[in-house]
């Protein structure tokens, strides 16, 4: 019984080897695809200066707030009770309306992200498009991306593909 065990084990190793061996692999650094794309740079810049001008009014409105609580600490002996309580009310009151701000424009369902989605996605499916189709064309059984590497530690030259990927999209 026991031998019987180990040749159905030494079997199932042998031909799980065997077709391992068999699979092609290719490695593709999208990251370096898209930095090399036009519109991938153009939908980048267009984000970067969205970005930058709501950073600006974000950054406005706390200089504000910090405005207000100098002046509160300023005044806060000559304020009574009420007159202390109305003022923190109207400083946190304010906090959170940019809190609010800050995360409509760069929340994870933000506007910074729909505009990311709708000007870098269909760039993205382009790439990807070329990927398949290079993959399917050359008969590559995997293709990993390099740029995002975490789990890759060495990558031979003969398996990148980037550039092939490139001149596809062209």
């Amino acid at each position: 019984m026991m031998i019987k065990s180990l040749l159905f084990t030494l079997a199932f190793a042998l031909i799980s080897t065997f077709s391992v061996q068999a699979q092609r692999v290719a490695v593709v650094d999208i990251a370096r695809i898209l930095e090399n794309m036009p519109e991938y740079k153009t939908a980048q810049k267009q984000l970067d200066e969205l970005s930058a001008t709501w950073r600006q009014e974000v950054n406005s409105e706390m200089d504000k707030i910090k405005g207000m609580y100098n002046k509160y600490q300023a005044e806060l002996p000559l304020l009574n009770e009420e007159m202390k309580k109305k003022r923190e009310e109207e400083i946190t009151s304010k906090e959170k309306q940019v809190r609010d701000l800050q995360k409509e424009r760069f929340g994870t369902e933000g506007t910074l992200f729909v505009k990311r989605e709708e000007l870098v996605k269909p760039i993205q499916d382009k790439v990807y498009k070329a990927i398949d189709d290079y993959a399917k064309d050359r008969g590559y059984d995997l293709v990993l991306d390099k740029s995002s590497a975490a789990g890759i530690l060495f990558v031979g030259d003969a398996i990148d593909k980037t550039d092939d990927v490139f001149k596809k999209i062209k």
